[in-house]
């Protein structure tokens, strides 16, 4: 069965559905350290709150969530790998993927996938990084999701 999605207006949502997102919200800030003491906090049963957890979420959530691709040309050189790797880290960008060719004449090409949903700075920010690092003969956006 194919999944639908819906957007409603907040004031339109049964009591539940909006106090699961009172509950997420509230773990997500560090308000409350577990499921129980949310849930007591905004008067929600656990259960309803597994129950809709999975399914409810507010629209900037949705649009946080994003993944790009990213392809460079790498020297073949100890540590070049690695430095762009802790560059992507250090922005608070989050490699979920990583292929990498054997190199040939003296360059490896290297694509990573990258959860950007918690940059730091913005995406042309760390492609520019990328870039600039010794041992990069290129970084280019392949895919953006």
């Amino acid at each position: 069965m194919t999944q639908r999605y819906y957007v409603v207006r907040e004031d339109m949502l049964p009591e539940a559905i909006l106090k699961t997102i009172q509950v997420k919200e509230m773990l997500g800030r560090g308000e409350a350290s577990t499921v129980h003491e949310a849930v007591e906090k905004v008067g929600l049963s656990r259960s309803a709150f597994y129950k809709y957890k999975d399914g409810v979420y507010g629209l900037h959530e949705l649009e946080r969530e994003r993944i790009v691709t990213i392809s460079m040309d790498l020297e073949h050189r100890s540590g070049v790998l690695s430095k762009v790797l802790s560059l992507v880290a250090g922005l608070e960008g989050n490699v979920l993927t990583m292929n990498q060719s054997i190199p040939l004449q003296g360059f490896a090409n290297v694509v990573i996938s990258v959860d950007i949903s918690k940059l730091n700075e913005e995406l042309t920010t760390l492609i520019e990084v990328i870039r600039s690092q010794e041992g990069v003969r290129k970084a280019a956006v392949i895919g953006q999701g």
